[in-house]
């Protein structure tokens, strides 16, 4: 039976929640609004270009990284490039850095369970240029020790690269104390962290933080996909990967995509505005959706901190004795979207690195559920996932060949 089979047999459901934002997610209508003009009335031109067109091109693009610098605290535009995307960001981050500084040939430090977008660009620059990806280890909710840590910086650490908030379990780390740690050891490593997950969520400065790469990703704050930032704090050696005619970005080659960094712009202003109340909603609405899974579903494990420690908008759970892609099917035909394991492995049957890394079991991590809230999530939202959560892993079970005599949940709460 077809997936289009499928869908008609069991009919509409009555209500549709999505919290698949990991992956992607919908644009709001003033972000799709901001974008209609830019593709064929105003701006439509190379940016690059001297004429009326490109002007008004140029102008946007110009507006936008000023928004950005004022959000993150940057000291000017010039620290601002646009990518197609926050994998790009993270490959210039990482492959940008070590081709400009192949002489030294030295260590790639990265935490076991950053995005695959930074560690397989880290095992590439070994291959290209000679670099030592070093992957250090976190503790079972994701943390990295700060004395582990210090332990695996030298004179010969290059590179490092430490995500601001983890992308599949929420783990907020400590970046400032890790760069501190870092360069007061070895005051010439040039430090990146992945800040996708964390920018409009979490409040941060890169002159605070101490920075001097950084990434931003369109999608993950409701923009349109295809627009990836990467700050590049002045003087940090970073040449460009790929080669072509030369556009604004000179890092980045290229026509940019202007009606999408319109609506990149319109997203950021809309997530800055009641900052404070976004992520207290979005912190509310992932309590009382932790809390209720917990409290009416047995044998549940919370891959991941709680509270202050954890991403306002990220809920996952494994689920245990039912399987990962039966879960996001039953969810789905209950009008609830979710991801299963990795979010982006997750038509691979392989269990995410991230779980594997924080001590989960196979099956443990075949079984997890990835939930993203948002400030656009209603009570009534979390209210229906809630009913439909429990009888669609009861039924799982049921059916389910994973099996065994002992049962266990773990609370924090």
């Amino acid at each position: 039976m077809s997936v289009k089979d499928l869908l008609k047999a069991h009919g509409e459901p009555p209500r549709e929640v999505y919290l698949d934002l990991e992956n992607s997610g919908w644009v709001p209508p003033e972000v799709v609004n901001a974008m209609i003009p830019y593709f064929n009335e105003i701006g439509y031109g190379h940016p690059a270009i001297t004429h009326k067109k490109g002007w008004e091109a140029y102008e946007l693009l110009y507006e936008a990284k000023e928004e950005l610098v004022k959000r993150i605290g940057a000291d000017s535009i010039d620290e601002v490039v646009f990518t197609h995307s926050g994998t790009e960001a993270n490959n210039l981050a990482i492959l940008g850095t070590s081709l400009a500084n192949r002489d030294k040939k030295g260590k790639i430090v990265m935490s076991v369970i950053e995005h695959l977008s930074v560690i397989f660009p880290a095992e590439q620059a070994s291959k290209l240029y000679g670099f030592k990806p070093i992957r250090i280890p976190v503790d079972e909710q994701g943390f990295i020790n700060p004395e582990i840590f210090k332990a695996y910086i030298d004179k010969d650490t290059t590179i490092v690269s430490i995500q601001m908030v983890n992308h599949e379990i929420g783990t907020i780390q400590n970046v400032k104390e890790l760069v501190e740690i870092a360069k007061d050891i070895n005051p010439n490593v040039i430090f990146h962290t992945d800040a996708a997950d964390a920018f409009s969520k979490i409040d941060f400065n890169v002159k605070d933080l101490g920075v001097d790469l950084l990434t931003i990703s369109s999608h993950k704050i409701l923009g349109p996909r295809g627009v990836g930032v990467l700050y590049i704090r002045k003087g940090t050696k970073v040449e460009p990967i790929l080669r072509g005619q030369l556009s604004v970005e000179k890092l980045w080659p290229g026509v940019e995509n202007i009606p999408l960094i319109a609506g990149f712009r319109k997203a950021v202003e809309l997530a800055f505005n009641n900052f404070k109340g976004n992520v207290s909603k979005m912190r509310h609405l992932r309590d009382k959706l932790m809390k209720g899974i917990l409290d009416n579903v047995p044998d549940v494990l919370v891959n991941g901190p709680m509270g202050d420690k954890r991403a306002p908008d990220n809920i996952n759970t494994a689920f245990l004795y039912a399987e990962g892609e039966a879960i996001t099917v039953e969810f789905s035909l209950r009008g609830i979207y979710v991801s299963s394991g990795s979010a982006c492995s997750s038509r691979v049957l392989e269990p995410s690195h991230v779980l594997l890394a924080i001590g989960r079991k196979h099956e443990e991590a075949h079984g997890s559920i990835l939930f993203k809230v948002s400030r656009y999530h209603s009570e009534d939202d979390i209210d229906y996932v809630l009913e439909n959560i429990p009888p669609a892993i009861e039924r799982l079970r049921k059916i389910s060949s994973i099996k065994s005599n002992r049962r266990r949940t773990e609370r924090y709460f």
